[in-house]
């Protein structure tokens, strides 16, 4: 993807169907302040700092325009990083976005009046990633938090390795080109977390936790996988049984496995990697993850509003 460089006003992107209904900017923002004092109410309940956990916006379904309406706020409110499901939206948006800050920087018409776009956002994809789609995501992703199997990771390094995933989308994320030791003269890099179904439901993706340790080896600047960072583990719990006294406990277990998982793995892992990020819970239940451990929630509804039903 090339930048939009038109110095015309760029076009607000048609809401797809079945897309949310965009709230205004301060609701949206005073959704996420709410939920970030929640966070930092469950994290010293555990005894933890606040700072240690990110807030992670998800703005699925949400039309390009609304999300850039709503950016400079969220920005200034301490937000680094917008998250999409599918690569294809993140994707859209991510050059949605570059080709308004281009607009804004050339003084064009209305957004020359417009919150400031820039600094651009880091884009994290949170979703399933199929094999041909990898050279997508590896030319705009700073971060991927479902990897799910090697056969997307060998995907994911051949297009970051054969320079044809040029840099785009964001001014200031993670992902790079060079300057990265052996990895930055192949190309790109990408900061990944490995997917764990916890809940060993079979719906769900997600490698199970008994096979984590062997697929955490290959990883590291002498594996298979050089430009692929491997940061840490990312779960979804299972879905709490409102009429089950133990529904709370089921899901707080899932977050606790996935902990103890990484305890036991992040003594030994290879040279380069790190199991520093533990991206667990959701809306419904981010406060029972950062009792576990998470250093990442992901926040949809909750911030941008509840999504249309199929």
């Amino acid at each position: 993807m090339e930048h939009n460089e038109s110095t015309g006003p760029v076009p607000a992107s048609p809401s797809p169907a079945g897309a949310s209904v965009p709230a205004d900017p301060a609701v949206v923002t005073a959704r996420h302040d709410a939920i970030r004092a929640r966070i930092d109410d469950a994290a010293r309940a555990a005894g933890r700092d606040p700072a240690e956990i990110r807030l992670l916006p998800v703005s699925k379904t949400v039309p390009a325009d609304a999300v850039l309406a709503d950016w400079p706020a969220l920005r200034d409110a301490g937000c680094l990083t917008l998250a999409e499901n599918r690569v294809q939206e993140a994707a859209a948006k991510a050059e949605f976005f570059a080709a308004a800050a281009a607009t804004a920087a050339a003084g064009n018409g209305a957004a020359a009046d417009s919150p400031a776009v820039a600094p651009l956002p880091r884009w994290a994809v949170i979703g399933p990633l199929q094999t041909n789609k990898a050279g997508q995501l590896a030319a705009f992703a700073d971060e991927f938090q479902a990897l799910d199997r090697p056969k997307v990771a060998a995907a994911l390094q051949r297009r970051l390795a054969d320079g044809s995933a040029s840099r785009t989308g964001s001014g200031n994320g993670s992902g790079s080109s060079g300057g990265d030791g052996d990895a930055g003269n192949l190309g790109r890099t990408l900061d990944v977390l490995i997917q764990v179904n916890t809940s060993n439901e079979p719906q769900k993706a997600g490698i199970a936790p008994s096979e984590i340790a062997a697929f955490v080896e290959q990883f590291g600047p002498d594996g298979p996988y050089p430009n692929l960072r491997l940061r840490g583990f990312m779960t979804m719990a299972m879905i709490a049984d409102p009429s089950s006294p133990d529904g709370d406990a089921d899901v707080r277990r899932c977050f606790a496995d996935l902990r103890e998982l990484r305890d036991g793995l992040a003594p030994n892992v290879p040279d380069g990697v790190t199991l520093d990020e533990l991206s667990m819970g959701m809306s419904g239940d981010f406060e029972l993850a950062i009792a576990e451990g998470a250093t990442t929630v992901r926040v949809g509804r909750a911030i941008f509003g509840e999504r249309p039903k199929p």
